[in-house]
């Protein structure tokens, strides 16, 4: 049985000293760590200047970050990690007990790979921290379709053509599926090609616009349009 590997994680979680009311992220990334996952935590911040040190001397696979830290909060945090004047960024990560639009669009705006509300347990946290580590990302079902309706409703309102850009026909349909909240597997499933074609559109629709990963994939689809001319 082929060993599976084991992704490095960094912790940032303000509320690590309070014993009531909260939940802690270290318990549940070390809960899930300790079942085989392929999750080891290597450092615990508790704050977001800690956290930024850390992350730039560990080099972790994934941080998860808390939005609200002293010191530096989560969305400055991502900005400095994972942003996009950061030199050599991370994969960040937001978890957050505050399902509030203006921290969900700020964290992905600075970069983070993936939005999760603390409800949402231990086996989203998993999918989260692998979807970051392989380049892709997730974000909690309790917000995506509210964030996505909130960027499309940015589209231009003067009844201007949205330039497709140089995409081809199949890198759009790569685009649409990645808005839709597709997995790659699901979208191969869906177009009939294999997971290295899949890969290598996405590669390419990221070059051809500038984006950084799937989030801003979607971002771009549901504000140019994309998704809604199918």
């Amino acid at each position: 049985m082929a060993s599976v590997r084991t992704r490095s994680v960094l912790v940032s979680d303000h509320r690590q000293s309070l014993s009531h009311g909260r939940k802690r992220l270290v318990p549940a990334v070390s809960t899930t760590a300790s079942k085989r996952s392929g999750i080891g935590v290597v450092g615990e911040a508790a704050d977001g200047a800690e956290c930024v040190d850390l992350a730039r001397r560990l080099r972790p696979d994934v941080c998860l970050v808390d939005i609200r830290m002293p010191k530096l909060d989560g969305l400055e945090v991502t900005r400095l990690l994972a942003g996009p004047k950061a030199v050599d960024p991370l994969r960040v990560v937001v978890v957050t007990t505050f399902d509030q639009d203006d921290y969900v669009y700020g964290a992905l705006s600075n970069g983070a790979c993936g939005f999760l509300l603390k409800d949402a347990g231990p086996g989203l946290l998993v999918e989260a921290v692998r979807a970051a580590a392989r380049g892709d990302a997730l974000i909690s079902p309790a917000v995506t379709v509210r964030l996505l309706k909130r960027i499309g409703e940015q589209r231009p309102a003067d009844g201007r053509e949205v330039s497709f850009g140089p995409l081809t026909e199949r890198e759009l349909d790569v685009t649409r599926l990645v808005a839709d909240g597709r997995t790659n597997q699901e979208i191969c499933a869906e177009l009939v090609v294999s997971l290295s074609t899949v890969k290598s559109h996405l590669a390419s629709i990221q070059a051809k616009l500038g984006l950084r990963n799937r989030v801003e994939i979607a971002a771009w689809a549901w504000r140019s349009g994309v998704v809604g001319d199918r």
